[in-house]
This record gives C-alpha cells, structure tokens and sequence, in this order.
C-alpha cells in the first residue's frame, strides 16, 4: 500500500484535467521528491492507460484521479435557454458551440483497466466510488484516496473505504469537488475545514486549496497533514500542458482577483474573474448546474478563445494565493520544471 512517509518532499502536484497535468510534470515532481497524480478526468481510457505506461516506465509511483459521474441534467429548457445567449460570443469567435450531452466520461472502462493494470493509487473527485468498486481496486492492492469539502463527506469516503483524504478548501483554483453537484461550495476557510475533518475521521490526510507558498505547506504540515496537494502553482512551470493563454493570464496585471463560478462547466469552479464570468454570473444569465452538459456545450468556445490568445472568453482556473504563488512570480522559481516548484513549496529552493 502506498505511504506517504516515502515521500523525500510532502508536496503532491495535483491532478489538473483538461491539460495543465502532463506525464512530464508527474515524473519531474516525483523524481525531485514529491509525488504527482495523473488526471484521469476528461480523456478516455486509452489516453490514461498510455499515461500511466509512460510514468511506470519511468519508475514513478503511478497515481490516477477519476472524475466519479454525477447526474444526467433533465433541465433541457436551461441548456437550450444558455445555448442562445451564448450564439453572439460563438459567432464573434466563428466557431460552433459543442452539444451539451452527458455521459459518464468512460468511467466504468477505467475502473475495468484499473482492477487488470494496477496502479499504486486511485483518487476520487465530484464523490465516492461504489463499495463493489472499492472491494476491486483494494484487491489489486491500490490505495483509495478521495478528496472532500466537508467533515460530512469525510466520513462517509471514510466508511466507504478511502485509505486518505485530500481535504479541500475554498480558495482552490478549478473545480470544487462537493459530492452534490447542486450543492453550493462551503466557505470554510482550510484551517478550519482541516481541523473539522480531523475531528471527524482518522486516517492521513492531505490539504489542498490556496496551497502558494512554502509557508502554506508548512502551516498545513503543523497543522497535521501529512502532506499538501497544490495546483495552480504549477501552472507555468515548463512540465506543464498549460495553454499559453492561461500561462500569461496568471503572471498578467489584468486580473484582479478569482471568482467561484458555474458558467464554464456546470459545476462550481474557481478561476481569474473576466468578462465571460461576468456576463454568464449575472443574475439573468445563470448558467445551470449542469455536468457535464455545459463543459461539452462550451469546449469548442473556450478552446478558440485560448488558441487565439483572448483571456476574457475562456476559463483560467487559478487559486485564490495566485498572486502569491509561483503562478505569478518572476523569477528562477517558475523557469524550471515542476521539480523546482516542488521543492519550493516544500521549502527546499529559493
């Protein structure tokens, strides 16, 4: 079973689907000591099987996030209703809108090639995987690790049989991982949320959102976790998929701050505020807890956007501490690899 004692470095590179998160960003945290974790999300099996190949091959403890399904939208009204207010921007951007259908995100076949190709963990987003599930995985010897926002949730990942959570704060850039997806996010702040759920469980934990500094990581560290799981910190690193649209956007004078918001996706996630979450927030033009109806719908705009270089219209998803993290800092921290952010956050590198 994995420990994270092993770990030279407690700092885990979290996994970021849609791109940020490469096979080179988890083999270079791993390699300098901390430890990186495929997304499984949003790609189909064959793409996270070839993923997890390259980091065995490199002789890197293979990690995989899987996006647990949530509800197929019945709300078809909304969805056509977001289609038509979003005509105008596709337009502008000369591009067709996605359909907004659902499916499970190949789910089912990961687990299936999870249980024949073990891998040393599986973690579990947006809920819990089902007890079958969990009896399969633990029998191949896979660790189970899920991540939570509340001490409710901890509870029952812990009685489902997670071996470690990660918990989750509100300041964290991308998605909230809240097991209902109609739930509104917690406003928490982590210390807090970190101390309830250690209350509420026994099992290592790790904590996750607003994770920028050495500082963070050692607070989080005294505070009693084993390790911390950031994101947005790597988001300029050389390892990562990162578009470079989102890369200048976070070292940019142009945004403010982050906002928590629906409208790229149908599901709460954070990123640097612009124009399309300003329209799209607006109390007439609420977009509908819809996942992953409204990320389909929305994929082909938000692509163009980033291609043609045009922050406002795409998501940039981004932590609350990403002024203070090595997301926006110059300087010899964020030109190297994710390697060297590893090290810095874990106070190992200046």
């Amino acid at each position: 079973m994995f420990s994270f004692e092993s770990l030279e470095l407690p700092v885990v590179a979290a996994p970021m689907a849609g791109g940020p998160t490469t096979t080179e960003l988890v083999i270079d945290t791993s390699k300098a000591g901390g430890w990186g974790v495929l997304a499984g999300g949003n790609k189909d099996v064959d793409t996270m099987a070839r993923e997890v190949r390259d980091v065995q091959d490199a002789g890197v403890a293979a990690g995989v996030n899987l996006f647990i399904p949530g509800p197929q939208s019945t709300d078809a009204e909304a969805l056509a209703g977001l289609r038509e207010k979003l005509g105008p921007i596709a337009k502008k951007f000369d591009v067709e809108l996605g359909e907004p259908s659902w499916d499970d995100d190949d789910y089912g076949a990961k687990l299936d090639w999870l249980v024949t190709h073990p891998v040393d963990v599986v973690t579990f987003t947006f809920g819990l995987p089902s007890a079958e599930d969990v009896t399969a995985l633990r029998g191949v010897g896979t660790s189970l690790g899920a991540m939570v926002t509340s001490p409710e949730d901890a509870r029952a990942a812990v009685e489902r049989g997670m071996d470690f959570l990660i918990v989750q704060g509100p300041d964290a850039g991308g998605h909230q991982s809240t097991f209902d997806l109609y739930a509104e996010p917690s406003d928490v702040a982590l210390p807090q949320l970190f101390d309830d759920v250690r209350g509420a469980v026994d099992v290592p934990l790790l904590a996750a959102g607003g994770i920028a500094t050495p500082a963070d990581t050692q607070a989080a560290l005294d505070a009693g976790a084993v390790a911390v799981q950031a994101g947005t910190a790597y988001l300029r690193s050389s390892s990562a998929g990162s578009s470079l649209t989102h890369r200048l956007a976070l070292a940019s004078d142009d945004f403010s701050g982050t906002g928590l918001t629906r409208a790229f996706s149908g599901r709460y996630a954070r990123g640097l505020a612009n124009e399309f979450m300003a329209m799209f927030d607006g109390i007439t033009a609420v977009t509908p807890a819809a996942y992953p109806e409204v990320n389909r719908l929305l994929a082909p705009l938000r692509k163009k956007a980033a291609e043609t270089g045009d922050p406002q219209w795409t998501h940039l998803w981004a932590g609350e501490g990403w002024r203070r993290s090595a997301a926006a800092m110059p300087g010899r921290v964020i030109e190297g690899d994710a390697g060297r952010i590893t090290r810095w956050l874990a106070g190992r590198e200046s």
